[in-house]
């Protein structure tokens, strides 16, 4: 084991890596209950067998992470990912969980397409820096939207008017409605408050573990409130080892890419989900290797320089981002969103870890949660809205290095950000940075500084746009 991970060269112990395993681990469990309560929210896709999927996808990524690229970092279902499955793909884009599921699988393809070309330099090179720092933000501020619904903490208020019901269900009123904070005076939203506190105060303080403690917490506290149920609790519940079966390979049946293929009417639309999941899970992962591994040495600059300019896999970095291409491929056959490699993982780097021991230790640890699915099913939403609301406050971390006092990139970084929130839909705030970017640089006479790639992007945005308005 010392030989394989290459533990003394690494200046580390098999001490060490485990005990940063565990803090990683407990930085990022929250996942496993989170994960299976946005996904389930689509109609027919069954709770227990998201926690297995997300489980066996998780273990899987971080293993292949560790053995293949040795570095000490995590992989799960992303925050990010999961409610693009669900609130876009799924509910505004009208795909079916395993049309999605399909979707994702393509797009892992595409991640290690990128990985292994000279695409990966294109694409890197393809979108300006203060662009990718929007989309980040800007899913940072959806994700917490969400948060604050699941918390219970907001009402909506509608002017008497008429409204339209849609052949999906969804309702459609055409008058005034405002979001509006609630009175507090019901036990989910005090849950949901008290949760946020507390996690907030964790997470200040820099206590390790703190969004899986809070999360804990939170659960312990409802069940005094009377907000969480443990009367159908089983210590030990393999149901959902059975219910894998629901979602594993979905994405290959009748109902996934037979349905997908059969209609081409939703080919652009495809290729926009696909693009804008791309972008989210490709930017997620480099950032993270290259913030984390900066800091830590696991990384120097020199790999950095190979990812925008050599071909193949030559260092710990190309086999990292590899690695995170394989799991964010398999997470579909698993039967979840798509999988990538989490910035907490920094806690257990902060621990020490510098190995792919740290990542198997992790791996371990997702595994030995499989007998527990029915003590995880009794979280509420309250619990874990708190973490998505924590989750969108670091990510608007980004918008930081976006130079507002630059119109050019004021304009498309605030209507990227905005445009996410405002209009419930992450590719739509994607699209009109993309967009304005691209227009504003015509205006300026500086075209030839938008990359082919990206005025393309742009450009399929605008035709799925005018398809959207022919439909009506």
């Amino acid at each position: 084991m010392k030989n394989f991970f290459k533990l003394k060269e690494n200046n580390t112990t098999i001490y060490t890596e485990i005990i940063a395993g565990i803090t990683t681990f407990f930085t990022m469990a929250y996942i496993i209950f989170v994960n299976p309560t946005i996904l389930s929210l689509n109609p027919g896709m069954p709770w227990f067998g998201i926690f297995a999927a997300t489980i066996f996808a998780s273990a899987f990524g971080t293993i292949v992470m560790a053995l293949f690229a040795n570095v000490p970092f995590a992989l799960a279902p992303g925050m990010g990912a999961n409610a693009f499955f669900t609130f876009v793909i799924c509910k505004q884009m009208g795909f079916s969980w395993q049309e999605a599921l399909f979707i994702v699988t393509i797009c892992g393809l595409f991640i290690i397409l990128i990985t292994v070309t000279e695409l990966r330099k294109m694409i890197v090179k393809a979108i300006p820096d203060f662009l990718k720092d929007s989309i980040s933000g800007g899913i940072g501020l959806f994700i917490a939207y969400i948060g604050f619904k699941n918390a219970s903490f907001l009402k909506f208020l509608s002017d008497s008017g008429s409204y339209n019901i849609l052949d999906n269900g969804s309702i459609v009123v055409n008058s005034s409605v405002v979001p509006s904070l609630v009175s507090f005076n019901n036990v989910h939203a005090l849950l949901g408050l008290i949760g946020l506190i507390i996690m907030s105060l964790l997470v200040i303080k820099k206590v390790k573990g703190s969004i899986f403690i809070g999360i804990v917490a939170t659960i312990l506290i409802g069940i005094t409130m009377g907000v969480v149920d443990l009367s159908n609790v089983k210590l030990f519940d393999f149901h959902s080892l059975g219910a894998l079966k629901d979602v594993a390979f979905a994405a290959f049946s009748q109902e996934g890419m037979g349905s997908l293929f059969s209609d081409l009417n939703k080919i652009i639309l495809t290729i926009t989900a696909i693009l804008a999941l791309l972008l989210s899970v490709t930017f997620d992962a480099i950032g993270t290797f290259i913030g984390a591994g900066r800091v830590s040495g696991i990384f120097d600059t020199e790999e950095e320089k190979n990812l925008a300019n050599k071909k193949g896999i030559n260092s710990k970095f190309e086999k990292a981002l590899f690695s995170d291409g394989i799991a964010a491929a398999f997470s579909g056959l698993f039967g979840t969103s798509s999988v990538t490699t989490y910035v907490e993982s920094t806690a257990g780097i902060s621990a020490g870890g510098r190995t792919g021991l740290t990542s198997l230790v992790v791996a371990i640890l997702f595994l030995l949660c499989l007998p527990f699915a029915s003590l995880f099913s009794i979280v509420p939403p309250e619990a874990t809205a708190p973490a998505l609301i924590i989750v969108g406050v670091l990510m608007m971390s980004s918008v930081m290095k976006i130079n507002w006092s630059d119109l050019e990139q004021a304009v498309p970084a605030f209507l990227t950000i905005s445009i996410m929130a405002f209009a419930f839909n992450i590719s739509y705030g994607i699209a009109a940075g993309f967009i304005f970017h691209c227009i504003i640089k015509l205006a300026r006479g500086k075209i030839k500084e938008v990359h082919p790639i990206l005025a393309g992007t742009a450009l399929l945005f605008l035709i799925n746009f005018v398809i959207i308005a022919i439909r009506g």
